[in-house]
């Protein structure tokens, strides 16, 4: 393992959260380039059979993460068993946030059919959403989108990493002729930047 590598991995085991290539250039006080180079060298010999780390690029930067294999070993060590997990409401809440971003809780509640203001607390308090302003409508109501912990907590760089809804079908079996008309209509993910029960 070239001495590059080596410090590189020190600093992401270090992070504990993702940093991105220009802050490890600057930490490790070598280029882009050269990290570049050398986090792929890394995620290369995370690959290799035996490793109990991967390389995972999420939110616009890099992190060392346990493999998804151990998984449930790693959570009874740091006492994580049943915790983090969001209800279906919040799922539902989130999934209108991430494709309608910025959006109102009036809108969100018109698109379920129900009052969605305790998914919504849930949500700011994990920190997945944040508001984005006030709509300049009557009652002037907050709005609402995700944040760099969704993309962390979801796997994903950026909200195109997001599924087309088109290939929700395909993935899970999902009806999308009347979710892309109201959940998604005339958007594209790519162009945008009840009550809760456990």
């Amino acid at each position: 393992m070239t001495t590059h590598v080596a410090l590189l991995e020190a600093l992401l085991f270090a992070s504990g959260k993702p940093a991105t290539v220009e802050r490890l250039a600057e930490a490790a006080e070598i280029t882009r380039e050269e990290v570049e180079s050398a986090l792929d060298a890394l995620e290369k010999a995370c690959e290799a059979e035996g490793r109990g780390l991967r390389v995972d690029r999420v939110a616009g930067g890099a992190r060392l993460v346990s493999r998804n294999e151990f998984d449930l070993p790693v959570r009874s060590l740091l006492g994580l068993e049943g915790k983090n997990k969001l209800s279906i409401a919040s799922l539902e809440v989130l999934s209108i946030v991430a494709y309608r971003q910025p959006v109102t809780a009036p809108e969100i509640a018109d698109l379920r059919g129900v009052n969605s203001a305790s998914s919504l607390r849930t949500l700011l308090d994990k920190k997945l959403i944040t508001t984005a302003g006030r709509k300049e409508v009557v009652g002037t109501p907050f709005l609402y989108k995700t944040t760099k912990e969704f993309l962390v907590h979801f796997g994903l760089t950026d909200l195109k990493d997001l599924p087309r809804p088109e290939d929700l079908d395909a993935l899970y079996g999902v009806e999308t002729n009347t979710a892309q008309t109201e959940l998604f209509p005339e958007q594209n993910v790519e162009e945008k930047t009840e009550e809760d029960t456990p």
